[in-house]
């Protein structure tokens, strides 16, 4: 059995009630919600959360919500890889079902589509991996980012043999948190992923499909790609 997860807890400082905060006519977690359905791969999409609120609104877009999150795994400290593991184990205990594959989907991803979503599913299962993470250019070159030195002190700052053109540098890739794809076994150890044991495979995204909306700025960014 293939389950898409969406976790998606209510409390969120940097931009209150963003989970189903409207964006561009949408709450935006029904963007996921939708790339996610429409993909037409999973058995079951869930929406992981601790607020009745987030999951009335999942129910109406599309999703399943078998039973809201533990509160200590809706706090500040608890990670997605808490909150997952605790999901996988209690419906599957709930229901009396096995779950094959698991794909974390952050809603925080709204440009995010099904084809990437099917990209990701392709590379699983035609290549028989063990993990796909879903990724995508970075937009500056690593080389030209460093640490400032005592009163905003430049020295050292970049070093001469990384020194030139943007465009001649090596391209580098960065996480963008959209797709984490792989078995249960790995889905309860999501910090194993990228383990050297590990056969894990990059899906590389658009930077247009990778905006992680964190801020009201990067809100207003994922607003304005989608009107364009």
């Amino acid at each position: 059995m293939k389950i898409a997860v969406i976790p998606a807890r209510g409390g969120s400082k940097r931009l209150p009630g963003k989970n189903i905060k409207e964006l561009a006519g949408k709450p935006l977690i029904q963007w996921t919600i939708d790339a996610a359905v429409d993909s037409g791969i999973f058995d079951h999409v869930f929406v992981s959360t601790d607020s009745e609120e987030i999951a009335e609104t999942a129910r109406r877009c599309g999703a399943e919500v078998p039973f809201l999150r533990s509160p200590e795994l809706a706090t500040d400290t608890a990670t997605t890889a808490d909150a997952l593991r605790d999901f996988i184990d209690k419906y599957e205990r709930l229901k009396g079902q096995s779950v094959q594959f698991v794909c974390l989907l952050q809603p925080t991803s709204p440009l995010r589509t099904a084809e990437d979503i099917l990209k990701a599913d392709r590379l699983l299962v035609a290549d028989g991996v063990d993990a796909v993470v879903s990724v995508c250019e970075m937009e500056h070159p690593f080389q030209l980012c460093g640490k400032l030195g005592p009163s905003g002190s430049l020295q050292g700052f970049v070093k001469s043999e990384n020194n030139v053109r943007s465009q001649d540098q090596d391209v580098y890739y960065r996480l963008n948190g959209a797709i984490f794809y792989c078995s249960r076994e790995l889905a309860m150890s999501l910090e194993k992923l990228y383990d050297s044991d590990v056969n894990s495979r990059a899906c590389i995204m658009s930077g247009w499909h990778s905006v992680d909306i964190d801020t009201e700025m990067d809100f207003l960014i994922a607003e304005a790609l989608m009107c364009y």
